[in-house]
C-alpha cells in the first residue's frame, strides 16, 4: 500500500480525496498497489470531518510519518508551501504539488534538495498533461517554441468580449460565475500565466528565470475597439505564454496578443485552456483542455501520486545533466521583435497622421495597415506595424504620447504570426 498525506483540504484537497476513494479500484489496477489517504492537514479539521480520514493542524504530522510514502501540498502560495516542500523532501517524502507560484520562484531550489520523486503536472493547465509531455514525450526534441493559453479566467473575459460586452461587465460575469476572484489582479494581469509559463520553460530549457525578470501584460487595457480591429483584419485577441528559443537565447513573455484566426489556438474560448508546442524533430503538436477546477487538477495530482507510486523517478525538470543550461540566457524583455498594433485617441486636426508616421520612422518602425474610427469628441487611429524592436516602440510611444493633440494614454498589443 502506498500511504499520502494531503497539506490543504480545499476544493482541489478535497477532490483528491474523493475521487481516490471512489476510483480506488480501477486506480489499484493501474498503479500496482493500493493507494490511500492515511493523513490531512487543514486549519480547521472540523469542516472535513466527512472525508473519513485522520485531520491535524500540524503539516510535521505528514512531513515527518515515517508511515507515510508521498506528501501532496496543496495550500498554494509561497513562503509556507516552501517551507512545508521542503521539510518533506529533508524527510525524504516523495512530493506531489499543484503550487504554480512556488515553482515559479523555487523549483531549482526544490530540484536540488529533491532526493526523491516530485510530481507537479497540476501546477500547470490543470487536467492537461502537458508537463509529461514536454519531460517525456517531447524529450528527444529541442522545443523551438511554446505558445498557451493558460489562463481560464482571462481567456473566459476574451471570448465574451469578442460577443460585444465591455471588459468591465464580461469580468463580472467571471466573478459571478466562479472563474474570477473577487481581486482578479493576478489573473487578469498575466501573472498567473507567467509562473505557468516558467516552469514549462524549466523542463524545455533548463532556464531559471524569476516572474521579474520577464515581460508581463494583463489584459485589463483591452477594449471593445481592439476587439474589432482584430476581427476586420483576420485576428482573434489571447492572453498567451510564449516561449521561444533563438539560436542560444530563450524569450520568454506574457501579453495579450493578436493570432491569425485560422490558427488552431485562436479557436479556445471560454475557460478552456490549449497549449501549442513546436519541436524541431516532431513538428507542432497541440495540447487541449480544462485548465482549474477541482476535479480537473485532481486528476493531474492522482496521475503523478501513481506514477510514483509505479516507481517511477524521473528527474524534476526532465534534465539528468545539464545539457543547455551553460548555452541557453534570456532576452530582454527591451530586445524582443515583434509586430504591433497600436491604439491612439487623438484630436481631430490637419497633419495627427503625418506627425505619428514621422515618429514612428524615426523610430525604425513602419506600418503595415492603419484603420480610422471618429467619435464624438475625437478620432481613434488604428495602426499595425511590420516587425520591431520593443524598445524602439515604447520609444515612439513615450514621444507621440507628449504631442498636443494625443488626448489618452496609447495602448498596443503584439502581433504573433
Amino acid at each position: 500500500m502506498v500511504k499520502v498525506g494531503i497539506v490543504g483540504l480545499g476544493t482541489v484537497g478535497e477532490a483528491v480525496v474523493r475521487n481516490l476513494q471512489k476510483n480506488k479500484d480501477i486506480i489499484k489496477a493501474r498503479a500496482g498497489k493500493e493507494i490511500k489517504v492515511v493523513k490531512g492537514v487543514i486549519r480547521e479539521p472540523n469542516k472535513y470531518k466527512h472525508l473519513n480520514i485522520p485531520l491535524s493542524t500540524d503539516y510535521k504530522e505528514v512531513t515527518r510519518d515515517k508511515d507515510i510514502d508521498i506528501v501532496v501540498e496543496l495550500i498554494g502560495g509561497v513562503d509556507k508551501a516552501f517551507e512545508i516542500v521542503s521539510d518533506a523532501l529533508k524527510h525524504n517524502k516523495a512530493v506531489v504539488t499543484a503550487n504554480k507560484a512556488l515553482l515559479a520562484y523555487h523549483r531549482f531550489e526544490l530540484q536540488k534538495i529533491a532526493k526523491t520523486p516530485f510530481g507537479f503536472e497540476a501546477s500547470v493547465a490543470g487536467g492537461i498533461p502537458i508537463i509529461k509531455a514536454l519531460r517525456d514525450g517531447l524529450s528527444a526534441n529541442h522545443i523551438l517554441e511554446i505558445k498557451g493559453i493558460i489562463n481560464g479566467t482571462c481567456n473566459y473575459i476574451l471570448s465574451e468580449m469578442k460577443k460585444g460586452k465591455p471588459y468591465e461587465d464580461a469580468l463580472k460575469e467571471a466573478q459571478e460565475l466562479g472563474y474570477a476572484e473577487a481581486d482578479p489582479t493576478f489573473d487578469v494581469g498575466g501573472f498567473d500565466t507567467a509562473h505557468k509559463l516558467l516552469i514549462l520553460a524549466s523542463i524545455a530549457y533548463n532556464i531559471d528565470a524569476k516572474p521579474e525578470d520577464i515581460l508581463i501584460e494583463g489584459i485589463e487595457n483591452i477594449n471593445l475597439t481592439d476587439i474589432e480591429f482584430a476581427k476586420e483584419f483576420g485576428y482573434e485577441i489571447k492572453l498567451l505564454g510564449i516561449a521561444k528559443k533563438i539560436d542560444n537565447k530563450i524569450e520568454l513573455r506574457v501579453h495579450p496578443t493578436l493570432i491569425k484566426n485560422n490558427e488552431m489556438i485562436s479557436k479556445v474560448d471560454g475557460v478552456m485552456n490549449a497549449i501549442s508546442v513546436i519541436g524541431d524533430v516532431v513538428g507542432e503538436t497541440m495540447y487541449y483542455g480544462p485548465g482549474a477546477g477541482g476535479d480537473a487538477t485532481a486528476s493531474a495530482v492522482i496521475s503523478d501520486i501513481i506514477e510514483i507510486a509505479r516507481g517511477n523517478n524521473n528527474p524534476m525538470l526532465g534534465f539528468k545533466i545539464p545539457l543547455e543550461i551553460e548555452k541557453v540566457k534570456l532576452i530582454s524583455p527591451d530586445e524582443i521583435i515583434s509586430k504591433y498594433y497600436l491604439r491612439i485617441a487623438v484630436k481631430d486636426k490637419l497633419g495627427v497622421l503625418e506627425k505619428i508616421a514621422h515618429i514612428l520612422a524615426q523610430n525604425n518602425i513602419s506600418i503595415e495597415s492603419f484603420l480610422q474610427r471618429p467619435k464624438k469628441d475625437y478620432v481613434k487611429l488604428l495602426f499595425s506595424t511590420h516587425k520591431a524592436v520593443e524598445k524602439d516602440i515604447k520609444k515612439a510611444i513615450k514621444e507621440i504620447e507628449t504631442l498636443d493633440f494625443v488626448i489618452k494614454p496609447i495602448n498596443y498589443i503584439r502581433i504573433e504570426e
